[in-house]
Order: C-alpha cells, then structure tokens, then sequence
C-alpha cells in the first residue's frame, strides 16, 4: 500500500503538494530522536518523501518540470495523465442538454456522470485503491467524476488560493434547486465538486471566514505557516523543481534595477483580441509610477497562450512555467507595484504596493454576467 497520492492540473496545484510533503518531512524530522534533519536525510525516514505526483495533461503544460520532479527526492513516483474532458466523447453530448423539466434533466445527469466515468477509466494512470490518502486538486474535472463512480474517498483541495470567494462553481454551476442536488450528489448518483460528492472526505480551504457559502466538509487549512515552516534548503529544493534556468531568470528580474519596477500577472480572459487591449490598458494606466519611468515585467499565466513578447516588445516576459509564489523565494527580488486582475496575491511577499482589480475592471471587457458567478447564485 502506497502512502499518497497526489492529482494536480496546475503549477500551484504542484507547490502547494510539495507544501504538504515538505510538512511532513518536517514533522518527521521532528520526531527523529537524533534531531532536526532535512533534505534527502528527511525523506529517508518512513513515510516521508514516499507520494505520488499526478499531474493531468488536460489544461496544463507543464513541461520539463516533469523530469525536475522525477529527480526529486519529494517524490516517489511522477506520472502524467491524459485526462479527458467531456466533449471528447460526442456520446455525452445528448445527456447535457437541457430538457426543460428538472426530473428529466436529473435522469440524464446521472447516467452522464457513470458513462463519463466509464469511458474516462481507460485513460486513468494508477489505481488508486493502493493509496491511503488520495488529494485531488479541483476534482471538478473528470477525475472527480471518476472517484466518485468507483466509490473511492479522496480529500478535494481548493483550486486556487482562496478561489471560492471569488467564484463558488460547486453553486454557481448547479444553480436553482442547489439543496436537491446536493442531496443527489450525497448518495453518489450525481456528483458534485468541491465538498458536495458523497466520497469526497474533506475540502481543504486555506480560509473558511471569508466564504458566502457554507460547505459541512470545508477545513481549513492555512497555507503561510506551511511556507513559513520551509527552511532554504526546501525552497532551493523548490525553486529547482519549478524552474528551468534559474540563471535567465535572475537576469531578467535584476533588469531596471534603480528604477520603479511593475509586475503584471497576466490571466486567459476573455478572447485573445480583447484580453490583448485589456493588458494595454493595464499598462498604460498603472505602468507608470509617481511619473517616473518604470520597469515593466509580465508574468504570463501557464493556461495564458497569448504572445506576450511578441505584442509587447517593450516589456520584460517572465515565462508562465512555474507558480508566482516562486518568486517568494528569490533573496532581494523587490516589485513597487504589482497588478493582477483575478490572481489572488496575498501570498506574495516582494512587492510595495498591491493593486486587485476584479469585477469592476472586467465590467469593461466583457458581459458581467460572465465573472460576476457569486452574484447570481440562488440561495434555496
């Protein structure tokens, strides 16, 4: 029986596994009667450094990232996953449509949720009967669906740090008559993400406080003392993992040094067109600081594909292979001002000045109705 397992879709998806994984080497360590060790010594003790990485081929790329992983002592195995979505198989199609009568909707939506998870099985990679602890990072996705089916529990993970609260998709996306569903869901005829799925054990939110909604199975489950508690040791251990030419890197973020530096978190909005004037926009009012010349950098996000250097030749592209929060870990690195539209950045650590633009901004560029999802939740 294999310790854990972990099934992630994005970058942060895998810092915040290596987060959990380098707490328990921590925990071990502390236990050692011979004192603190870290590193490769840590993992040497039993059940640390024994997890599985799974990372899904579905929405991200992750690259050379994969072999880092594999040569990292966190983990005992790395696997991918050729993760598919519903629309991969046409014979799904006639059980989405909506047949105006919510019983018979109900109908097709559960035999939906057992054929898509008998036709997603052939592509899934491990069984996961043979691990103790299953955490699965947004199980909205197929694999969600697929637990669920086989009857197999699992912890949930929230996608992205503190995501709920800008957007619940577990009410947003069974909107009007939420309370019937969750109960379907509770007897795993139906399923529903992060909570609500009858094999579903746990949800682990980084803060239950700032939710509108309430979930029975939300824990909370701060991340910073978990970043808090890694030595530097752990963070170099991190930042290898993630990226690929640390030296390129370096020299990209020490450019304009002596004067005012901007960091833009570009995020996949809207159509490329328009997500290409909403970043204009953004820099071009928040570009420039006290009317200084300034630095500006984009951090491009992985499921972003717009082409950043080539439309913006006058600002500096950092790569969208590796999380944010790596930054955290480069020693003197130092913004004045960072901008992100949706990214929640509270956990970055660099930078003066903080500006989260959200709904309001995006009013703009697109129908509110289309990121405006808490609002338009039906409390039933």
């Amino acid at each position: 029986m294999h310790e854990r397992i972990y099934v992630c879709h994005t970058f942060y998806h895998v810092y915040v596994a290596c987060l959990k994984e380098f707490h328990i080497l921590h925990e071990f360590s502390k236990e050692n009667k011979d004192g603190f060790k870290e590193g490769k010594a840590a993992a040497g003790s039993k059940g640390a450094g024994r997890a599985t990485l799974v990372l899904s081929k579905m929405s991200n790329k992750f690259g050379s990232m994969v072999d880092r992983a594999r040569e990292s002592y966190l983990f005992e195995e790395v696997i991918e996953y050729d993760e598919k979505v519903d629309t991969f198989f046409p014979e799904l199609a006639p059980l989405r449509k909506d047949t105006g009568n919510l019983v018979k909707n109900m109908f097709n939506r559960i035999k939906f949720c057992k054929k898509f998870a008998i036709l997603q099985e052939k592509y899934v990679p491990v069984d996961f009967t043979k691990y103790k602890d299953i955490y699965v990072f947004c199980d909205s996705d197929p694999i969600g669906y697929y637990l669920n089916y086989k009857k197999i529990r699992y912890h949930a993970l929230e996608d992205g740090l503190n995501c709920i609260k800008y957007g619940d998709q577990a009410r947003y996306d069974n909107n009007g008559h939420f309370k019937f569903k969750a109960f379907m869901a509770s007897t795993g005829l139906i399923f529903i993400q992060n909570g609500w799925g009858r094999y579903c054990i746990d949800m682990e939110v980084n803060d239950i406080s700032i939710l509108d909604y309430p979930c029975p199975k939300y824990i909370e489950v701060p991340r910073q003392p978990l970043v808090d508690e890694l030595t530097q040791s752990d963070k170099n251990e991190m930042l290898r993992i993630f990226v690929d030419n640390m030296g390129e890197l370096r020299e990209k973020l020490s450019e304009g040094e002596g004067k005012p530096r901007v960091l833009v978190l570009s995020e996949p909005l809207c159509d490329l067109e328009t997500r290409e004037r909403l970043f204009r926009d953004i820099i071009e009012e928040y570009g420039t600081i006290g009317g200084k010349e300034s630095v500006v950098m984009i951090k491009q996000h992985p499921r972003d594909y717009l082409d950043y250097a080539k439309l913006f030749p006058d600002v500096i592209h950092l790569a969208g292979t590796f999380p944010m929060e790596m930054l955290n870990f480069i020693e003197g690195l130092k913004f004045d001002r960072l901008v992100s539209v949706y990214t929640v950045v509270d956990s970055l650590k660099f930078v003066d000045e903080k500006l989260f633009l959200g709904d309001d901004f995006m009013d703009k560029y697109e129908a509110p109705e289309i990121h405006r999802l808490n609002e338009q939740i039906i409390d039933d």
